[in-house]
């Protein structure tokens, strides 16, 4: 697997240089990973590749951002990249801490906070921005919304829907509920959006 052993040496060289990000192993020649997890005060986004699945509870438990289990497929590997990249945006934009957006709204720009939005609709070339008061609707595509939106906040669940994760109500096998003044908003979820909601709000389950 050259491919793998040559990503690996490119993600370290990285994290050394930029201090973001970390592949290691579980059984290091002077001590464990979990060791070494200990010892750090400020952890970089971490993936453990081990060949034992037994360490993922401790590994999780230390909030390491991936455990991956050999044999390793490219397409795993570069799902865990794609996580580390995804919280490092979610960083990012905590640390600017703005907490609004501006839209349009005839000729007048509009600032909503994102505490009030509680999800965004597709509409052919438009979206939706639907609010605890009103809706707001501009010539937009929901790719671009989906960027402008800070992901640590809003996580799309369908091709048609971004939604206010801390607006959730309840999650049930194929849609979330959305609490509205007069009841509840059910908005479905895609199937290959799934598992980024799941990764987005904070589950506990045994």
């Amino acid at each position: 697997m050259y491919w793998l052993r040559r990503v690996k040496i490119e993600l370290v060289y990285k994290a050394m240089e930029r201090k973001d990000g970390l592949r290691m192993d579980i059984e290091l020649p002077e001590m464990t990973g979990m060791e070494l997890l200990d010892s750090l005060d400020n952890p970089p986004q971490i993936i453990i590749i081990s060949s034992k699945s037994i360490y993922a509870v401790d590994a999780f438990d230390h909030e390491v951002t991936d455990y991956l289990v050999k044999p390793i497929t490219y397409a795993r590997f570069n799902k865990a990249i794609q996580r580390v990249r995804k919280k490092l945006h979610k960083d990012k934009l905590d640390k600017i801490g703005k907490e609004e957006i501006f839209i349009k709204k005839n000729s007048m720009l509009v600032r909503l906070k994102y505490e009030d939005i509680l999800w965004v609709e597709a509409l052919e070339n438009y979206v939706i921005f639907n609010t605890f008061k009103e809706k707001y609707t501009i010539h937009f595509t929901m790719k671009a919304i989906e960027q402008k939106l800070p992901p640590n906040k809003f996580t799309r669940v369908h091709r048609s829907y971004i939604v206010n994760t801390s607006c959730i109500d309840v999650i049930e096998d194929n849609s979330v509920l959305i609490k509205v003044h007069d009841g509840s908003k059910n908005i479905p979820i895609g199937k290959s959006y799934k598992d980024n909601l799941m990764g987005d709000i904070n589950l506990m389950i045994k």
